[in-house]
């Protein structure tokens, strides 16, 4: 696809949340560095539900339907009820471990329980879903890491084109010269 609006799903995994007895602070997280980052016109779709990996997965089908992108926040841990990691692999055709390889990587830098998290990311249709987790903070540092390969990724599977602005993160898309170098 091309041309028109990149439609971006943003999926809050929280049982408190979900029951309005704590602040979503990661969805917003993550509309907010999308808004700093994403040059091109692209829709939020925002959605929260329950740490279940039935209703997180009838979601991310939901969400991946309508979107080239689903960032999930929360539910990546090692807890009992921390089951995004298995409700996307249950709804994905494949699975890109590289992205949480280098989540963790980057989050390893910052605290050491990093290891703990089980973020991933993998491909439904033209979507492309990644786990985030749940602390703002550690929202932001990792789509810093992992950002730069998000919109080549959704080219490839046919997704809406995203664009970034370049003075802020430059996406990788091969073959394609950095902005402001060229013929003049």
């Amino acid at each position: 696809m091309t041309g028109g609006i990149a439609h971006i799903g943003i999926l809050t995994v929280s049982d408190r949340a979900s029951r309005g007895e704590y602040e979503d602070r990661g969805g917003p997280a993550i509309d907010s560095w999308l808004s700093e980052v994403v040059s091109s016109p692209w829709e939020s779709c925002p959605a929260m539900v329950e740490d279940d990996v039935d209703g997180i997965a009838r979601k991310l089908i939901e969400l991946s339907d309508r979107c080239s992108l689903v960032i999930t926040t929360g539910g990546t841990g090692p807890a009992l009820r921390d089951v995004t990691p298995e409700a996307t692999e249950s709804v994905c055709r494949c699975m890109l471990p590289g992205f949480g390889e280098l989540m963790r990587s980057v989050s390893l830098q910052s605290v050491p329980t990093a290891i703990l998290s089980r973020q991933t990311a993998g491909i439904r249709g033209a979507c492309l879903i990644v786990n985030l987790p749940g602390k703002p903070a550690a929202i932001g540092e990792c789509l810093e890491a992992v950002f730069p390969a998000i919109p080549y990724c959704i080219d490839l599977i046919g997704g809406e084109r995203i664009e970034t602005n370049p003075e802020r993160l430059a996406a990788f898309r091969p073959g394609q010269r950095p902005a402001g170098t060229g013929d003049a």
